[in-house]
């Protein structure tokens, strides 16, 4: 395989589109031709440009040996149009790039298409958030987000906190939290899923690659839940749903030749034509069955393909985010391609193409698709349909360490909370802001904010008079285990000690009374006649 090898970020076609412009331009043999009874050099044919630019493609790494004649004609219309190439009058844009002998140059600078200008995201606080323990209401909006208590640990605070190490639990209560909505399951789902998306694409941003605003936490929970026996998504309203007709023949060609439930009368090429009443419903759809929001994550997802494990995890949960009538659509249809392609007992569906090559190139438009005509869209649709058709079975499963790890953080959410009295910050959810400190701020900041607040405590614990000697030695024997500086610092030698803390009085032990035996017990035998 040649060419540069675009990885997975943000706008991806646009650098494939640029990439392949580059390599066009650079390889593409140039030489004098004929027309007309003038010469024109650095010029070439249509025909010869087909045959370099397809050989090209399919030597790519990023496309591969799939890509047919056919497609490669149809980008360099594109070509055409773009004004990436132009025939040898200068004309563009209104001719029509044909497969022949007519002649074409490259202009002067073929233009490159330019990435997008919107907003970066300022920082990871953009993307969803996570319902926290301490949300008890509804997700509140940013304007409203209230100000931040001080993270100032107190000494109080601070014995509250560490007093089980020293044996001493103060006063708690539990508090539960109110029961999650719905409204926060779907956002729960929503972030997540999101999440979990970037870190399988090995990304340290989705900008670029998705927007957030696209994602819908109720499609996810219902492609999720709302599923039937053989895992297919089952709508809520009935009225999105495919036609009856389109499924009776779906259904008629996936289980060919026993699939005709109407009982119509079988004729010679009955059979394409009911491919072609399902081709004509899929191809009128409004927009691809990816949808044009989604289109540059399923791209991305294009360069993980040699690694079969990842790509499926990645479509797993790429699939998850199309709206639930779109998802039902894309399964029958990548179920029913890949029957057809399998099904010994169906005749040929073409007589110059194989039928494998005929389902893709049929529906391979209707899956995947740019919003700019300006695109790779076909290319890439193929080397995804075709990844996708086999491997479909594993592709519309549910994510099991997704849902393990949103099953976990919810069950987290509704367990009760324990809460001590008088602790009015809680460090494990309260967000934290770091900078950059100097070295010696931080190790003042550690002896104030540790060493402190241990010595207050240790304090505390010498000056109790109400606190009987036996348990002031047991506790303080607990300190010297949990914190061993703090207490060496305070009692440096056993005489300091002994001078706050009296030692234990000795116990007397009880006299024992030994009796001396002067003659060892005989047992005596008596023998009776």
């Amino acid at each position: 395989m040649d060419g540069k090898v675009i990885g997975p970020g943000p706008y991806r076609a646009t650098k494939l589109w640029n990439e392949t412009i580059k390599l066009f331009r650079g390889g593409m043999p140039l030489r004098r031709h004929w027309a007309h009874f003038r010469c024109f050099d650095c010029s070439f044919t249509g025909s010869e440009a087909v045959d370099y630019l397809h050989e090209l493609l399919r030597r790519n790494y990023n496309f591969g040996p799939e890509v047919t004649r056919y497609q490669t004609l149809q980008l360099l219309r594109k070509f055409l149009k773009a004004h990436v190439i132009e025939d040898v009058k200068g004309r563009h844009g209104t001719e029509d790039f044909e497969d022949n002998g007519h002649l074409y140059r490259f202009p002067t600078s073929s233009p490159m298409k330019s990435f997008p200008t919107r907003p970066l995201l300022r920082d990871s606080s953009d993307l969803p958030r996570l319902i926290r323990w301490d949300d008890y209401e509804d997700l509140p909006q940013r304007e409203n987000i209230a100000p931040l208590k001080s993270a100032v640990m107190t000494s109080d605070l601070w014995n509250k906190r560490h007093s089980v190490a020293i044996g001493d639990v103060h006063e708690c209560k539990l508090i539960r939290r109110k029961e999650i909505t719905p409204k926060q399951v779907d956002h729960i789902w929503k972030s997540m899923t999101v999440a979990h998306l970037q870190g399988v694409l090995g990304l340290q941003s989705m900008d670029g690659v998705l927007n957030p605003t696209h994602v819908n936490g109720k499609h996810i929970v219902r492609n999720v839940f709302s599923v039937n026996k053989t895992g297919i998504v089952v709508l809520e309203n009935k009225a999105e749903d495919m036609p009856y007709w389109v499924v009776s023949a779906m259904k008629c060609l996936a289980n060919w030749p026993n699939g005709n439930e109407s009982k119509q009368p079988v004729y010679p090429g009955f059979e394409r034509d009911v491919l072609r009443t399902v081709a004509d419903y899929f191809q009128r759809l409004r927009e691809p069955l990816l949808t044009f929001h989604l289109y540059e994550v399923f791209v991305n997802i294009l360069s993980l393909l040699h690694d079969q494990q990842v790509a499926t995890e990645a479509l797993q949960v790429c699939c998850l985010l199309l709206p639930p009538p779109n998802r039902r659509r894309l399964q029958l249809l990548m179920r029913l391609m890949a029957r057809v392609c399998q099904n010994p007992h169906l005749p040929p569906l073409n007589d110059a193409i194989a039928t494998r090559t005929l389902m893709v190139q049929m529906f391979s438009h209707c899956v995947l698709g740019s919003v700019d005509e300006m695109d790779l869209d076909e290319l890439l649709a193929t080397k995804l349909v075709i990844f996708m058709m086999e491997h479909h079975n594993t592709i519309f499963q549910v994510p099991s360490k997704l849902r393990c790890q949103v099953e976990e953080h919810l069950s987290h959410l509704k367990r009760v909370q324990i809460k001590y009295a008088g602790s009015d910050t809680d460090f494990s959810v309260s967000p934290a802001f770091c900078k950059q400190i100097r070295r010696v701020e931080a190790e003042e900041h550690t002896v104030i904010g540790t060493q402190t607040p241990l010595q207050a405590l240790l304090e505390g614990l010498i000056a109790d008079k109400e606190l009987p000697p036996k348990d002031k030695r047991k506790r303080l024997k607990q300190f010297q285990r949990s914190y061993p500086e703090v207490y060496h610092s305070r009692f440096p030698t056993e005489e300091s000690k002994a001078a706050i803390v009296p030692e234990k009085a000795p116990r007397l032990k009880p006299h024992l009374m030994f009796f001396n035996l002067k003659q060892p017990f005989q047992r005596s035998w008596s023998f009776r006649a």
